[in-house]
């Protein structure tokens, strides 16, 4: 499919979609280095820009719009979040270029904790705008611990079929389960995805494999607790700014936080995936998109979808 991306970032769920056979034609992004990241890895298609400033006539037609609209305002992550933070209605910029360029299908993800917010009313006034612009909807929580990632994220997705198309979307099953039960493999620990990355201290030809110094002190607060090896780490965030201020997950080993290279590969990007900017905004970045791997197996699924 040909593929307009909104809010499209250092081009995770890009890259997801791209690995699953469709070919992006046009993308955006305000954030001057993930702009900067996705050019240097995925392709000159990205326009530097407030998609609010973008008329939906300079946005070619496709066969599907998606975007992982910002999720800041929405994020159990941020206590201070609630349903009139201005971040929250960048969805409806999402609505805006659909509703003009009429793709087949969109796709939307945020994150698991837009479906509670105000008690679910925002969520469903969100699928209630979608549904009003001529889609049938469909939406699932999956967790990408469940598709080979080692780490367990657990997103929202919100998939759309124009109306006038008799199709259904079908949501990927699982291929990866806690204990490895029912025929699936088992989750992936932190330990075993890590074990063949070196020593960012030692000589090596990586990339962003530098890390921060913020002392550690595991006192139970995000980014302040111990990882089990055997299991996978928890939600990569992006909290903070392009200032500083991230929370960072501590390396397997407790004695230091983990490298931009290797906070990356827990998202599932490729190790050759080269992010550009200060060491705040790459974990910023690298914290703020889709794994990959998860993208891939949604992506897969409109595959099977014949218009």
């Amino acid at each position: 499919m040909k593929v307009v991306s909104l809010f499209s970032g250092a081009g995770g769920l890009d890259l997801g979609f791209i690995l699953a056979g469709h070919k992006i034609i046009w993308a955006n992004d305000l954030y001057a280095d993930a702009v900067a990241t996705y050019r240097k890895n995925i392709g000159d298609h990205i326009v530097l820009g407030d998609i609010k400033d973008i008329p939906s006539e300079s946005i070619p037609d496709c066969d599907i719009v998606i975007g992982g609209f910002p999720c800041q305002g929405f994020s159990v992550a941020n206590v201070k979040r609630n349903e009139g933070d201005k971040r929250n209605s960048l969805y409806k910029e999402l609505i805006r270029v659909i509703e003009s360029k009429k793709p087949k299908f969109f796709l939307a993800e945020n994150v698991k904790g837009l479906t509670n917010l105000a008690k679910g009313k925002v969520f469903e006034m969100i699928l209630s705008d979608f549904s009003q612009i001529g889609y049938q909807v469909v939406y699932k929580i999956l967790n990408a611990a469940d598709f080979g990632v080692p780490q367990t994220r657990q997103r929202v997705f919100i998939v759309g079929v124009r109306n006038d198309l008799d199709i259904v979307y079908e949501f990927p099953e699982p291929s990866f389960s806690k204990d490895g039960d029912n025929g699936k493999k088992p989750w992936i620990g932190i330990g075993d995805a890590m074990a063949g990355i070196p020593d960012p201290d030692k000589e090596n030809d990586l990339k962003n494999h530098s890390y921060s110094k913020y002392k550690l002190q595991f006192n139970g607060y995000l980014g302040h607790r111990p990882l089990d090896p055997a299991k996978p780490a928890p939600t990569v965030t992006a909290r903070g700014d392009d200032k500083g201020g991230v929370v960072i997950l501590p390396h397997p080993n407790g004695m230091r936080r983990m490298t931009g290279r290797e906070l990356a590969y827990v998202q599932s990007f490729p190790l050759d995936y080269e992010f550009c900017g200060k060491l705040s905004s790459i974990y910023r970045q690298i914290g703020n998109a889709v794994p990959p791997l998860l993208a891939e197996a949604v992506a897969n699924q409109f595959n099977n979808l014949n218009p």
